[in-house]
């Protein structure tokens, strides 16, 4: 698992890098925690583990402004119904994604990042717009129950990551 980190982190500083932004050591700090996690983290659980790990405190304040960093630079995604953070699912990769969506399980709160091809994304955002409304946001998350609570499969489908 260290192995795999340090490839995704070495990934983010060089995606970093190349936008002229700093991946600043707590910063990273902050990623590799959610990269740790078996589930989605509240900035209140990212403030308590940052404790723990660094045996440092960091205001809550300060935490919301380092993860939007790492959301805006597409290293992490935000829950906005649950205000929650996880990592990308695709940060190692180097080809274009389709736009993340999130299936969020209601039972055991595990989380699948599944892509959407940008055509839907697109035809949805005319359709909305034809009605006079703009999205500022275009993330879909979806709540139900997964394969395993539901005592079926219990792997996501393909290219989907899943953050139990």
């Amino acid at each position: 698992m260290a192995h795999a980190i340090d490839s995704v982190i070495a990934k983010a500083r060089a995606e970093c890098d190349r936008v002229g932004v700093k991946l600043t050591q707590k910063r990273q700090n902050i990623l590799v925690l959610l990269l740790q996690s078996d589930s989605p983290l509240s900035a209140y659980e990212i403030v308590e583990r940052y404790r723990e790990a660094h045996q440092e405190s960091l205001p809550a304040m300060s935490v919301y402004r380092m993860l939007a960093f790492l959301v805006d630079h597409k290293l992490v995604h935000k829950l906005e119904t649950t205000n929650q953070f996880l990592p990308c699912a695709h940060i190692t990769c180097d080809h274009e994604h389709e736009i993340p969506q999130f299936l969020i399980c209601d039972r055991c709160h595990a989380v699948v990042e599944v892509g959407l091809r940008k055509t839907l994304i697109h035809e949805l955002r005319d359709s909305v717009k034809k009605t006079g409304f703009e999205l500022s946001h275009q993330q879909l998350e979806l709540h139900g129950i997964c394969a395993k609570c539901r005592g079926l499969d219990d792997s996501p489908a393909p290219g989907a990551k899943l953050h139990p």
